[in-house]
Order: structure tokens, then sequence, then C-alpha cells
């Protein structure tokens, strides 16, 4: 029997301390993200950056005015201004009406498309072809829908109605279009979240007795209460910020009566040449959104607490 000899093991010298900086991964991520990062700053973070600045000078489309800082006399002027107010009554109106009848319509026809019904793939292509039209070609349209000579509407109607030129009739004509052209990709979010229901909740519930409307209120929408306040929320900011689908159908008229704010805005920048003044109604749109969202999304999330 041999006896097995154990060599010690060589001592270690002393442990190299790593050098202070960026290690190689970070480097490499950096380098990875350059290529979708710079455009995001020359395009998005630089124009904002700049248009806040132009909020608080009197900047104007002019080559003969020089620009000065002005402070807060943008903003003050702002809260006196009647017609800021109202195209900001006139949007609220807009943003809210649209943002929920869209919803309740999209919601159906999810509701609908998640049935196995016959025909419903082509049913789900054929609603989504709105959301694959360009806001002109969708105001264009609806204009022809609504032309008082040869329109569709006054024909099936057997009116004459000037829809889009009525003051009473024009902001709940183009609250349509807004719930046609933007239900689509609500259709299709709620439509997403309700397929991921699971169905062993709703055979629970039809073994408890519980009948479709109350399935519906106990099951479907608490399963989709998180899809619903990202949708609803991403669709009021869509839809307070819109511009080229009203523009087109009305330009704002008549008479200002679907005037939202950023036609308002458009209107002191390019008509009137008041570039500050614009950065400053934009500036406070966005802050009056953030704060509408922030509010929403606070109480939305206290209550699924």
């Amino acid at each position: 029997m041999t006896a097995t000899v154990t060599r010690p093991a060589p001592p270690r010298g002393p442990r190299r301390a790593r050098r202070p900086g960026i290690s190689r991964q970070t480097r490499e991520m950096w380098v990875l993200m350059l290529p979708a990062l710079v455009p995001v700053l020359l395009f998005s973070v630089g124009p904002l950056l700049y248009g806040i600045g132009l909020a608080f000078t009197d900047a104007r489309n002019t080559r003969v005015h020089q620009t000065e800082f002005v402070g807060l006399e943008n903003f003050t002027r702002l809260l006196t201004d009647a017609e800021f107010w109202s195209s900001f009554q006139i949007g609220a109106i807009w943003a809210v009406s649209v943002t929920v009848l869209q919803f309740l319509a999209a919601l159906g026809l999810a509701l609908l498309l998640n049935e196995k019904l016959r025909f419903s793939g082509l049913a789900r292509v054929l609603s989504v072809v709105p959301w694959a039209m360009p806001p002109v070609v969708i105001g264009l349209m609806w204009k022809l829908v609504y032309h008082p000579d040869a329109g569709m509407l006054n024909d099936l109607l057997g009116t004459h109605i000037n829809w889009l030129a009525d003051f009473s009739l024009a902001l709940p004509a183009i609250i349509v279009v807004g719930i046609w052209a933007g239900m689509p990709q609500t259709t299709v979010v709620l439509l997403a979240g309700l397929q991921n229901v699971p169905k062993e909740l709703y055979e629970a519930g039809e073994m408890d007795g519980a009948g479709t409307w109350r399935r519906f209120w106990s099951i479907t929408l608490p399963q989709l209460r998180p899809v619903i306040v990202a949708i609803t929320s991403l669709d009021f900011v869509w839809n307070i910020n819109q511009f080229g689908l009203v523009y087109v159908l009305t330009q704002g008229g008549p008479g200002g009566r679907t005037r939202l704010p950023m036609l308002f805005a458009y209107e002191e920048a390019f008509r009137y040449r008041m570039a500050g003044y614009a950065s400053m109604l934009g500036l406070a749109m966005a802050i009056v959104v953030l704060a509408v969202l922030g509010l929403y999304l606070w109480r939305q999330m206290r209550e699924a607490k």
C-alpha cells in the first residue's frame, strides 16, 4: 500500500484590483443603443427642449424680429385668453367623448370578434382597415360622406344638411369620425386581452350559476382592467393631441366650433407667426395632459389595491 503525498498549493498572489471606470459590457451596450438613441435625441428630445425654451420668449416667425426672453409673460397671456379657453373646452369635450365612446364601441366589437362565429377571421381583418388609412384620407372620405348635396348620409336621410358647417352639428360630426378612425387599435388591444382571460374562470362561473351578464361584470371586466387602463390612457393622449383629421375636415370651423387646442396653437404659430406663444400653448397642454393622466392612473392603481 502506497501513501499518497499531497503537494501544498502554491501561494496565490494578491488579487488585482479592478480599475474604476466603465466595464466592457456597459460600453458594448451603449454602442448597440447609439443607432436608436441618436435619432430620438435629434428628432424628439432636441425639438422638445427647444420648444420649451421658445415658450419663455417672444419669438416670432419673421426675419426682422429679435427674440427676447419674456419669462412668464406668455403664460400670463394664456390665462386671460378667452379663445384659448374656448378651444380647451372644445378639446376636452372632443377627447373625453371620443375616448369613452370609442372604448365602448371597441369593447362591443372585441366581444363579438372573440366569439367563434362564421367568417370571424374576415371580420377581424375588415375591423382594422381604418387603422391602415392615413388621417388625411379618412378626413377626405368623411367629407364626401357629409357632403350637403352629394353625400351618402344626406342621401340615406333624405336631407340637405351641411353637417360640417352647422354650428350645432359640426362637433358631433367630427366626434363620430374620431370614433370610427380610432376604434380599430382599441379593438385589437381589447381582443388580445379577452383571449388571455383563462377559460377556467368562465367554466367556474357557469358551475356557480352565473349568467352571461354576471360573468361579464365579475370575470371579464376585472381581468381586462390593466388593458383598459393602458389603452384608454393612450387614446386620451392621442385624441387631445389630434390635429390632422380635424384640420382636413373643418380646419377648426365653423366659427371656431371645432378648433381643438392643437389647431389653435397651429394658427398662432403659422397664421399669426407667434412662435413663442404657440410654444407656451403646447407646453401648457402637455402639463395638463400629464396631470390628468397622473390622476387617472393613481386612482386606478389605488382602486386595484
